[in-house]
C-alpha cells in the first residue's frame, strides 16, 4: 500500500505503516527524534515538521515534546507508528539516559529491559509514558525499538537490539516480540542472528517484498536484505552500493516518488553519519531491489537529528500539531 504527496515536482511517500492515507490526504510529515547526551533534556523526544519531507522546522521552541521520568529517566531512538485501524498513534523509545549514567558498558550488560511507550489519538494529547518489559530476563539494554504491522497475523512486530548473559554479552542480536495493543507482549524471540554484533534495524515493504536495513557493528556499516515475508527467508543484497560506508547508523527508508507505468519508484535512505557528527545523510535509488543508491542533496534540519522516525500527516493533523507546538 502506498501513501504519497506531490510537492515542488517531488513525490514523497512513506511505507511500512498501515494507515490508509491517500495522496490528497497527506499534507506534511512529522519527524520524532532526540538531540544528544549533553543534558537530561536532550535525551527526550523532539518534534519537527516538514511540508515536503526534506526541509524541516523544529517545534516547541526546540524543547522536548515528550519527557520520560520513568526507568532510566531518558529516552532515545523514538519510533512513531499510526495504528492499523487509523484510530491512534503509538510512540516507542529506548529507556536510557547516557547523560545521567555515562557508563555504556553498564548499559550494554545491565541496562533497561523495558521500552517506553506513549499513545495518542490526535498527536497532541498524549498518555503518560509507561514502561513495558519486552526483552528476555538475561538481556542488557533494549536498544532502538522499531515496529511494523504484520497484516498476515493481524498484530504488530516490535524489534530491537539486545545482548544477553547466556553468551556473556558478547554481541547484540535483533530480538522481537508481538503485540496487538502495545500493552501485552508475547515472549521475546531472536529475529536476526548474525556472526557479528548488529543493531538499528528498520523495515519497509515494496512490490511484494520486505527490505531490511541493519547496522553491522563489525564494520560500522549498513547492510541490506530482502525477503518475501517478515518471517523470511532473508537474503543479503550483495550489490548494496552503500555497504562500504563506515561510521553510519540509524537507517530509515522512505519512498520519494511512486512508480508509474513508465518508470519505477524512487526511494530515499537516510543514514546517521555519527562518526563524523554530520547527522542524517540522504541517498536515493530508482530500483530498491538493486540496492544501488546515489547521494541526494537538499535534506535540511534545524539541528542534527539523532536516530528517530518520520510519519506522514493529513492536513488536519499537520495543522493541529503545528498549532499545538
Amino acid at each position: 500500500m502506498r501513501y504519497y504527496i506531490k510537492t515542488c515536482a517531488i513525490w514523497l511517500c512513506v511505507l511500512a505503516f498501515p494507515a490508509k492515507l491517500t495522496a490528497e490526504e497527506v499534507a506534511g510529515f512529522l519527524f520524532v527524534t532526540f538531540q544528544s547526551e549533553s543534558t537530561p533534556m536532550t535525551e527526550q523526544v523532539y518534534f519537527a515538521l516538514s511540508e515536503d519531507g526534506r526541509h524541516w522546522e523544529t517545534l516547541n521552541d526546540t524543547k522536548p515534546v515528550l519527557v520520560s521520568d520513568l526507568g532510566e529517566k531518558g529516552v532515545r531512538d523514538p519510533y512513531l507508528i499510526r495504528s492499523h485501524d487509523n484510530t491512534k498513534f503509538f510512540l516507542i523509545a529506548t529507556d536510557l539516559s547516557i547523560n545521567l549514567n555515562r557508563n555504556w558498558t553498564w548499559a550494554v550488560r545491565s541496562g533497561s529491559r523495558y521500552i517506553v511507550i506513549w499513545e495518542t489519538s490526535d498527536l497532541v494529547n498524549w498518555s503518560a509514558p509507561r514502561l513495558v518489559e519486552v526483552a528476555p530476563k538475561d538481556a542488557g539494554c533494549t536498544w532502538a525499538p522499531e515496529v511494523i504491522y504484520d497484516s498476515e497475523n493481524g498484530e504488530y512486530l516490535v524489534f530491537w537490539a539486545s545482548t544477553t548473559g547466556r553468551d556473556e554479552f558478547r554481541k547484540h542480536r535483533i530480538w522481537a516480540a508481538r503485540t496487538k495493543d502495545f500493552v501485552a507482549f508475547g515472549e521475546p524471540f531472536i529475529f536476526i542472528e548474525k556472526p557479528t554484533t548488529i543493531i538499528d534495524t528498520t523495515i519497509v515493504q515494496d512490490s511484494g517484498n520486505y527490505y531490511r536495513f541493519t547496522k553491522d557493528e563489525k564494520f560500522k556499516a549498513i547492510t541490506m536484505e530482502v525477503a518475501p515475508e517478515l518471517k523470511g527467508p532473508w537474503n543479503e543484497i550483495e550489490d548494496f552500493s552503500l555497504a562500504k560506508l563506515r561510521g553510519y547508523e540509524g537507517p530509515e527508508c522512505y519512498m520519494l516518488e511512486p512508480a508509474t507505468d513508465s518508470k519505477p519508484a524512487t526511494w530515499c535512505l537516510i543514514l546517521d553519519n555519527y562518526a563524523r557528527h554530520r547527522g542524517y545523510q540522504p541517498y536515493i535509488t530508482h530500483d530498491l531491489a538493486s540496492g544501488h543508491f546515489e547521494p541526494l542533496e537538499g535534506f535540511q534540519v534545524p539541528f542534527q537529528f539523532r536516530h528517530g522516525s518520520v510519519m506522514p500527516l493529513t492536513e488536519a493533523e499537520y495543522q493541529r500539531v503545528k498549532n499545538a507546538y
